[in-house]
């Protein structure tokens, strides 16, 4: 039977970062448009990481029961390391979704209820990515749903249920934290490309290549911050934002220099905090523009 630390590992703490940054930057474009609500803002953070947690045992589930886990040099996998059944995992994530699920519900109540479909659809999309019948995560399209689920929609949502309007604002500043978590997608792919593509998970690392899927993750950092620089055109305080693109220098580098193995759970770490400053720095920003 699994320990309460091994449960905690498999729910991959150290990618949190990617639930947190949407909710903080969706936060302070809704202050900056004088429409922040306290409420809705933390029933909305509660949505987006219990997501995380279920996607993270979802895909333990499905990669244990596929055997697409079986050789992994990142952090333990609870049904691939066979230290927990897949029955159990399988629980964990259901409820995990399930907390997101009446969290959600809570937001539709003061809110409007068409998010209902929309959290339906962001449950589909965490099971499906390794999960179900034709899973997206082996075709290619992990990065391309990360985008939409967690750039787009949770900084867009997050907004929405504050402000009860979809503002250009939100968009714009979307991208930047959907393109840092799907470089943290991207190197985690990085390095498991040599496993994936010995089981047949076509995932787009494997599509690509191991050289440029190096320069997309160092091009993703890139126009993340140029896309900082151009919203603060009009909004000076989001530049506060880039003050953390020195912290995306050492994962670059590694990344870049042909880091593999530990070295890319270094660069992963560190994907992570940039998503994180990045969202703190940004909404900050943002918040003090109003």
């Amino acid at each position: 039977m699994a320990t309460a630390a091994q449960w905690v590992a498999g729910a991959r703490p150290r990618t949190l970062p990617a639930a947190v940054a949407p909710v903080l930057v969706g936060t302070g474009a809704a202050a900056a448009l004088d429409g922040f609500r306290l409420v809705p803002a933390l029933l909305a953070l509660v949505v987006a990481l219990a997501l995380q947690v279920a996607v993270n045992y979802a895909n333990d589930y499905s990669d244990g029961r596929r055997g697409t886990d079986a050789d992994r040099v990142g952090p333990m996998r609870l049904v691939g390391s066979g230290v927990a059944a897949p029955r159990q995992v399988l629980v964990a994530a259901g409820l995990a979704f399930a907390v997101a699920a009446l969290a959600g519900l809570a937001l539709a109540a003061l809110s409007s209820w068409w998010l209902v479909a929309v959290g339906a659809a962001c449950i589909l999309a965490a099971w499906t990515y390794t999960g179900g019948p034709i899973p997206y995560g082996y075709r290619a399209l992990g990065e391309v749903f990360v985008f939409v689920f967690f750039g787009l929609v949770a900084v867009v949502g997050t907004t929405f249920v504050q402000t009860l309007t979809l503002p250009g604002l939100a968009f714009a500043v979307s991208i930047p934290p959907g393109l840092l978590i799907v470089a943290i997608l991207v190197v985690n792919n990085l390095r498991d490309i040599d496993g994936d593509r010995l089981v047949g998970k076509r995932t787009l690392a494997v599509l690509l290549g191991d050289g440029r899927t190096r320069v997309l993750f160092a091009g993703l950092f890139v126009v993340a911050f140029a896309v900082i620089a151009l919203v603060g055109v009009q909004r000076p305080w989001a530049l506060l934002g880039l003050l953390a693109a020195p912290l995306a220098v050492p994962p670059a580098r590694t990344v870049l220099s042909g880091g593999r193995g530990p070295a890319l759970i270094g660069a992963l770490q560190g994907a992570g905090l940039v998503t994180l400053v990045t969202g703190i720095l940004l909404g900050a920003g943002l918040a003090l523009s109003g």
